[in-house]
């Protein structure tokens, strides 16, 4: 598996998006990271490839284990953040800002960050990818009692979630276990 640790990142970008995304890798790989990209590379491309294949494309290659995270772009980051949740044991976050690009690792483990063109300017961009591949989840962003052990229920619930077998289970979520959540020990969360 290609991982954060080693510095390889997964990218892709369909042609509303690629503007943001080559302002993003331009960033990363000066700052030493390899970047696989397997969206649309370039404005001439006669038939893009659409938002929600590419969404699907890198999705599948988190699901099948070849990188441990990527970064999407589009015009929103919505069409291809569908496209890319379609795949198994893919949590892919939409966010534009640097505080939610943190919060996604630290307590949702997103693996899958998804950014819009539309809205997020080149310099937020870059600061929300180093925000994002720069954190872990359960990295103590945030101090709450209990807040790894309760996130974690949830996304091994998610990564366990058959919707046939909730169907059958009147339409309620399967659970594995609960936590007490205190209460933060800070003011304001960041």
């Amino acid at each position: 598996m290609k991982t954060v640790k080693d510095k390889q990142i997964l990218v892709g970008a369909d042609f509303a998006g690629f503007p943001l995304k080559e302002a993003v890798v331009k960033h990363l790989k000066a700052k030493g990271w390899t970047v696989t990209d397997i969206g649309v590379r370039s404005t001439d491309e006669a038939n893009p490839e659409m938002f929600h294949r590419i969404g699907i494309k890198v999705g599948s290659k988190i699901s099948e284990g070849e990188f441990e995270r990527a970064i999407i772009f589009c015009g929103t980051g919505m069409g291809i953040h569908i496209g890319a949740s379609k795949c198994p044991r893919v949590h892919c976050g939409v966010v534009e800002s640097v505080p939610a690009a943190r919060r996604a690792i630290t307590g949702n483990r997103v693996n899958v960050l998804s950014m819009g063109a539309f809205y997020v300017a080149p310099q937020m961009g870059m600061d929300i990818a180093d925000a994002f591949l720069e954190s872990n989840f359960g990295d103590g962003y945030e101090d709450w009692e209990g807040f790894y052990d309760f996130h974690k229920i949830a996304i091994d619930e998610l990564d366990a979630f058959n919707y046939e077998e909730f169907k059958k289970n009147g339409f309620e979520v399967k659970k594995i276990g609960d936590v007490k959540m205190g209460k933060p020990k800070y003011g304001v969360l960041a």
